[in-house]
């Protein structure tokens, strides 16, 4: 055969559409599209936030504005979260006119062989464009939420669904998918997730705590005020940072001047927390939809100590009610509570870490993958 003659296959594409509001959309995102790079390291892989696409200035505002409310006014961000709940975006508005339009001239570039969305609005937006009579690709949608899980996700339909967890898919069904539909798959962590760490990583006399501050500033003050004692007693203190250092310089290095020769590692943006949640033998967090299963993954009890009203209420539910994690309303609770898991040999914290073990899927996402590439294969061959 000449050169001529020969035959150029285009390669597969694979779109993966998510949304920068809060960690967990663009962390499943992520985690599916590198498990699928794993599984087809031939096909194209895109992750896509439409709402960059589509706002390319205003979008972050917008996600700035988000990330304002769940902090400083979650009641208002309850109501918002509320309402959205009632709404059915069953035709075209002002508000998805421009992400309709760039995803129709996304799907028109890339022809994808399917779509991954971990976001509720983009199922609605490709019901929008078939009824203009447009041909789209078969869509599977990760459910980011647990337990109390937002309607939109429901409001059109998806080719399947997955969840975290069982409680999640009586939820999902409850809101109108079929079982055949809907996987429980766990929510998709970072594949790193699958290394197990040494048991020197894991070894602390004295014990280790893993402390991601998102809270405001006089919250993370208090806190780590409450937990100073603890540090002092010889407590390993790991604080990841990361996007927060700015504004948690002051208090962390008054914490750290404070107590010379304490075991207090500060570090700023890493892709080291798989390791640090295995190694560690708690984390204090909020109940963010991603770091909340990964904490599940890793086996890693979780004192929550914020809940962003609405969304994050199942989150916290789905520790709290199979008992590998606790909520506190303040920070003093929650260095009391830190006290409670290390006391006593750390006997409720292995009893905790025992717990999480039913729910810990570290390979969730090669799971989704799997199920999402099977369904779309035989979808084509149909």
């Amino acid at each position: 055969m000449t050169s001529s003659q020969r035959v150029v296959r285009k390669k597969l594409v694979i779109l993966i559409l998510s949304a920068g509001f809060g960690d967990g959309h663009n962390t499943a995102a992520r985690n599916v599209m590198h498990a699928l790079n794993r599984l087809a390291p031939d096909t194209v892989t895109r992750m896509v936030d439409l709402f960059d696409e589509a706002h390319p200035h205003s979008a972050p505002a917008m996600k700035a504005g988000y990330q304002m409310l769940i902090t400083r006014a979650p009641s208002v961000w309850a109501w918002i979260y509320g309402q959205t709940g009632k709404m059915r975006f069953d035709a075209p508005s002002s508000f998805t006119a421009s992400l309709l339009t760039s995803l129709e001239a996304l799907l028109e570039q890339t022809k994808p062989q399917f779509i991954v969305s971990t976001y509720p609005l983009y199922a609605i937006l490709l019901q929008q464009l078939r009824d203009k009579g447009k041909k789209t690709p078969p869509v599977f949608t990760v459910i980011t939420d647990s337990i109390s899980i937002h309607p939109m996700w429901l409001n059109a339909p998806s080719d399947a669904y997955f969840v975290a967890d069982e409680a999640s898919k009586k939820s999902v069904l409850a809101l109108g998918a079929k079982d055949e539909q809907t996987h429980v798959t766990g929510f998709p962590v970072s594949l790193d997730f699958l290394n197990e760490p040494t048991r020197e990583d894991c070894s602390s006399p004295q014990g280790k705590i893993l402390y991601l501050p998102s809270t405001s500033v006089s919250h993370v003050t208090r806190t780590l005020t409450a937990l100073r004692p603890l540090i002092a007693s010889g407590v390993n203190l790991t604080l990841p940072v990361g996007k927060h250092a700015s504004r948690l310089y002051h208090p962390v290095t008054r914490l750290i001047d404070s107590l010379p020769g304490a075991n207090i590692e500060v570090i700023g943006w890493t892709n080291r927390i798989p390791h640090l949640l295995q190694t560690h033998d708690f984390v204090i967090c909020k109940a963010g939809g991603a770091i909340l299963h990964e904490s599940l993954a890793a086996c890693c009890p979780a004192i929550i100590d914020y809940v962003v009203p609405g969304q994050e209420e199942g989150n916290a539910e789905l520790l709290t009610s199979h008992h590998c994690g606790v909520t506190t309303q303040t920070p003093e609770e929650t260095g009391a509570q830190a006290a409670r898991l290390l006391s006593n040999n750390r006997a409720a914290v292995k009893q905790m870490k025992e717990s999480a073990k039913p729910l810990s899927e570290p390979n969730a996402a090669i799971k989704i993958a799997e199920i999402a590439m099977g369904a779309a294969t035989l979808s084509s061959s149909i």
